[in-house]
């Protein structure tokens, strides 16, 4: 099941599995009360920790949650995510309605180069509806509500999961957006001996309980450097940004209402603030915390650099939503839907690892891609031919992403996810018509 996904990414389930009877198969399969996400899951969270463990220094357990939307006539068999403001009434109020569909959590492994080695933990639910929680959020302060009684729990499982699944926790840095700037996961990485990195969106008690983190911070006048970020923006162009960097050591308090069962912690502040931002978008400002060292400019910017990485899950996410097209599967209950997200996790990160593997190891050896038949075909392909031209990792790779219709100008990027998930369906065709071809041969030369 998990080749035939992976050789048609994006396909519907019966163009994948090509007849009834397989497709009537993976329908039982995904409905069997016996199979579940985290059994699917758990050979590639082994295979995982093997190839953490075949490389050195740290590894980036890039945490972030994503949501998939659903339209079913019985909504309430997959569960609803959140409300959201649709068209206007008559009376000119927009008209609300819950969403169809689930939440997934995951936390992706990568290489502070950028190579993801795969996921280690995951955990997939719905949201139930409830009446009544934003007028109760304004009489009981959320900072008293146990974290085991929140959604935010996610953060922390995830945590504790994918540290004893790699066994060394002291090479384990935890990433996460502002959602994951949570005192009691600052505290369970303490307990477990792993370190943390995350963008913090609470000014947050300091030193002796009488100032903030932000005060500390504005007392620091004169930055310790600058540092260049090159990025996109939300219309894909690139941008570049000069930050002013500021670091600090401190003690961090608990919130008011968890003092009595936690302790303080001393930990690393990292504020970097673009300097003579443009007019045309938001100018970039990122607060991380951590329990890391960070004694000079080198080191902060060294963290800045491995909280950069984050964007690396965001990746994952696209591959598996628009390249898996997970939302366009018409599977009617929450478990089943788990079970064929769970599959297609594999088939993203095996196309993302391919793209990142390239640009990590381009002159590896393709044999640890592809097979003898797929490297035969691809030179057959392959159009153009540069007498002496070195065949390895990139040049295979590339000749994937031209047949999902990379250019490979002299100037143009990479190639991404996208063209490769078009371009593996593709060779898996191209596959498939050379078997039929070469079989119709042997039967014609033995007749």
């Amino acid at each position: 099941m998990l080749a035939a996904l992976g050789e048609r990414p994006g396909k519907s389930l019966p163009t994948a599995f090509q007849d009834w009877a397989n497709t009537k198969a993976a329908y039982r399969f995904f409905a069997n009360a016996n199979v579940s996400e985290d059994k699917i899951l758990a050979g590639h969270f082994e295979a995982t920790a093997l190839r953490v463990r075949a490389t050195d220094g740290p590894i980036l357990v890039l945490q972030d949650t994503t949501e998939f939307s659903f339209k079913r006539a019985t909504p309430e068999k997959i569960g609803f995510t959140r409300t959201s403001c649709g068209h206007k009434t008559k009376a000119g109020r927009h008209h609300q309605h819950t969403l169809c569909g689930m939440l997934m959590h995951a936390s992706l492994a990568v290489t502070p180069a950028g190579l993801p080695l795969g996921l280690t933990a995951a955990k997939f639910w719905s949201r139930e509806k409830f009446r009544g929680t934003k007028a109760l959020a304004r009489k009981i302060n959320p900072t008293r509500v146990p974290i085991e009684q929140k959604e935010s729990m996610r953060w922390l499982d995830n945590l504790r999961l994918s540290t004893e699944l790699i066994g060394t926790p002291e090479r384990c840095v935890h990433i996460g957006d502002r959602e994951s700037d949570i005192y009691e996961l600052f505290c369970l990485a303490h307990e477990l001996g792993t370190n943390f990195l995350v963008r913090s969106c609470v000014d947050r008690l300091a030193e002796d309980g009488d100032t903030t983190i932000a005060q500390v911070m504005a007392g620091i006048e004169k930055p310790s450097g600058t540092h260049i970020v090159r990025f996109r923006d939300a219309a894909g162009k690139p941008q570049k940004a000069c930050l002013a960097v500021r670091f600090a050591t401190m003690t961090v308090c608990p919130p008011i209402g968890k003092q009595k069962r936690y302790e303080h912690q001393q930990l690393q502040i990292i504020h970097a603030a673009e300097i003579d931002p443009p007019d045309h978008r938001a100018p970039l400002h990122w607060k991380l915390i951590t329990n890391l060292e960070v004694t000079s400019f080198e080191q902060a910017v060294n963290k800045l650099e491995w909280y950069a990485r984050r964007w690396s899950i965001e990746t994952f996410f696209k591959t598996l939503k628009t390249g898996c097209r997970i939302e366009d599967i018409r599977l009617t209950t929450a478990d089943r839907l788990a079970n064929c997200i769970a599959l297609a996790c594999i088939t993203a990160w095996r196309i993302f690892w391919m793209t990142m593997l390239r640009r990590a190891e381009p002159t590896g050896a393709p044999t640890s891609v592809f097979t003898e038949t797929e490297l035969a075909l691809l030179d057959g392909t392959t159009v153009t031919a540069i007498p002496g031209e070195t065949r390895d990792l990139d040049f295979y790779i590339t000749a994937v992403a031209k047949l999902g219709g990379y250019l490979a100008r002299k100037h143009d990027a990479p190639p991404g996810t996208t063209v490769l998930w078009r371009g593996f369906s593709r060779l898996a065709d191209i596959v498939i018509g050379f078997e039929a071809a070469r079989a119709t041969r042997r039967s014609q030369t033995c007749g």
